[in-house]
């Protein structure tokens, strides 16, 4: 193989940056039920306030019809940009 041969080939780290930057949207149950720190309740609450709240700014939240879905990555996002207090 040549040098600019291998230059087009995309390294581990570039190839594992794309994994991690792969879409995940979740329902709310979904969510809830894979992050048990995280209620059904709360989630919801988060979703009707999220004007006010920033979350809709994020892009955690999707809405295909009447269903809702969430973005994780974006939604941890928020959650970490949060912090800090108001």
């Amino acid at each position: 193989m040549t040098t600019q041969q291998t230059k087009a080939l995309p390294t581990i780290t570039q190839q594992a940056e794309a994994i991690q930057t792969a879409w995940t949207y979740l329902t709310v149950k979904q969510f809830c039920d894979k992050h048990k720190a995280f209620a059904i309740g709360g989630i919801r609450a988060l979703i009707f306030n999220e004007h006010e709240n920033g979350l809709a700014k994020s892009g955690a939240v999707v809405r295909m019809g009447r269903k809702i879905l969430l973005s994780e990555p974006r939604f941890f996002e928020w959650l970490e940009a949060s912090q800090g207090g108001k």
